[in-house]
């Protein structure tokens, strides 16, 4: 790999991350009111669970859910378009995951906005629905059942599809590339996550969130819980 070339895509790659569509929709949509941070109360207690991030679910609930699935899809494809690009220009080399990683780090940590930006999960798959469909969608189903349906933990739901992708990674490409990659992704999603795991693990030590609260006070949960439900695979 030539490492002028790898510097060049991360930085370019990292910056394309970097736009916020949720901050741009919010002022077409918003003019004059600026992006907060939402405070949900938490069942059965006085305190609140701040959502800090500044994604589509973030925006969703601010501006409804039309507006929020837009975003999602912009966020994908901010990825996306990266991902396939560096896939066509350099194939044969990893760059493609590069560019992956690269997007969801300026989506975490947008150079633009204070380095405040949102999880990552629509750039995640984002990319991968172009690095590996089958895999992409696997691994989310998979995550979906374990965390909602099996272990009944919605930190779990959010988080197993990218856990599910390191042993997949290997198993279907069998490159320390793409299980490097996969490790990667894990470790990016899990340090913005930070915030959000802090408060949902000490409501969940006091014993304040079930898996029906945790699912209201965690955007993304609500919609895997409500895809569950369709699916006959949870109980109303």
């Amino acid at each position: 790999m030539d490492w002028m070339r790898v510097a060049v895509v991360f930085f370019v790659c990292y910056l394309i991350g970097s736009i916020s569509f949720s901050r741009l929709a919010y002022r077409v949509l918003a003019p004059g009111r600026e992006m907060k941070v939402i405070e949900l109360q938490v069942q059965g207690s006085q305190e609140t669970y701040k959502v800090t991030g500044t994604g589509s679910s973030v925006l969703s609930m601010e501006l409804g859910s039309r507006a929020g699935c837009t975003v999602g899809i912009l966020d994908m494809l901010k990825a996306a378009l990266p991902t396939l690009w560096c896939m066509w220009r350099y194939p044969g080399q990893p760059y493609f995951l590069l560019a992956s990683a690269a997007v969801m780090i300026g989506h975490n940590w947008p150079i633009y906005y204070r380095f405040r930006g949102g999880r990552g999960i629509s750039s995640v798959y984002g990319s991968l629905l172009v690095i590996d469909p089958i895999g992409a969608i696997a691994c989310a189903f998979g995550g979906m059942l374990l965390g909602l349906a099996v272990l009944r933990d919605a930190i779990v739901a959010y988080l197993a599809g990218l856990w599910l992708l390191i042993p997949w990674m290997w198993l279907r490409w069998r490159s320390l590339p793409y299980s490097v990659y996969a490790i990667a992704l894990n470790l990016i999603f899990v340090l913005g996550m930070v915030p959000d795991l802090k408060q949902y693990l000490k409501f969940r030590g006091q014993g304040k969130v079930d898996i029906k609260a945790a699912t209201d006070i965690m955007p993304m949960s609500r919609g895997m819980m409500k895809m569950m439900q369709k699916l006959h695979l949870m109980k109303e």
